[in-house]
């Protein structure tokens, strides 16, 4: 039991560790980051109780709805819900980079909790797998999201709604194809492995971006001082 659970937490811990000791500025209080982390924990059970109900009763048949509906879209507006109504305003969230921060939080904390309950379920042998693809994926889902999030708090208010939908609908589109990739295609690991680079490239091309807009945004308090 012991190694199974420490197989389920690592991969969340080493990831949400990576993107945390990236912040180069003002490192958030781990009180804060872990209560996020917490948030998405607890987000686990409704939404698979959710999916659960619709999977009975055979809502949505498609592999096309299954995918974008029972999965992404639960999964990501309700990270995204906990993100904006919890986080969002929140004084600690004071630089853009720190959306990174939190966004990896709240979906690391989702994947930790899934990836246990499948690793009871399915064993130990798939441990490697799942920390390749699904918790890694809901990772870069939340870099992507906490990325415009942080990018919204810190722009002028005519763009603010522009960049807080895009939190939303990015990860929402990303995580529907990664989903129909693994449910529509026999040859799914064809499709997948250049997927999963892709979504490397991009959430390591949103870290970079954050840094500059964080640099410029102490910038412009030094020039007010």
């Amino acid at each position: 039991m012991l190694v199974l659970l420490s197989a389920g937490i690592a991969p969340s811990l080493a990831l949400l560790s990576y993107f945390y000791l990236r912040d180069q500025y003002e490192t958030e209080p781990v009180l804060s980051v872990f209560k996020t982390f917490l948030f998405g924990s607890l987000l686990t059970f409704p939404i698979m109780f959710v999916q659960h109900v619709l999977k009975v009763e055979a809502i949505f048949d498609g592999v096309l709805s299954n995918a974008f509906i029972s999965t992404s879209l639960l999964e990501e507006f309700f990270k995204w819900f906990i993100l904006y109504f919890t986080i969002f305003q929140h004084e600690h969230f004071n630089e853009p980079y720190d959306g990174i921060v939190y966004g990896a939080s709240v979906s690391l904390g989702f994947a930790t909790v899934e990836n246990i309950l499948y690793l009871f379920a399915n064993g130990i042998e798939f441990a490697l797998g799942r920390a390749l693809l699904p918790v890694s994926s809901h990772a870069l889902f939340g870099v992507i999201m906490g990325y415009y999030l942080g990018k919204g708090k810190f722009s002028l208010t005519s763009e603010k709604k522009k960049w807080v939908f895009f939190s939303f609908l990015l990860p929402f589109l990303l995580h529907g194809l990664y989903d129909f990739i693994l449910m529509a295609e026999k040859k799914w690991l064809y499709y997948m492995i250049p997927f999963m680079l892709f979504l490397w490239w991009l959430g390591l091309k949103k870290v970079k971006a954050a840094h500059v807009l964080t640099a410029e945004h102490y910038e412009k308090i030094l020039v007010k001082r």
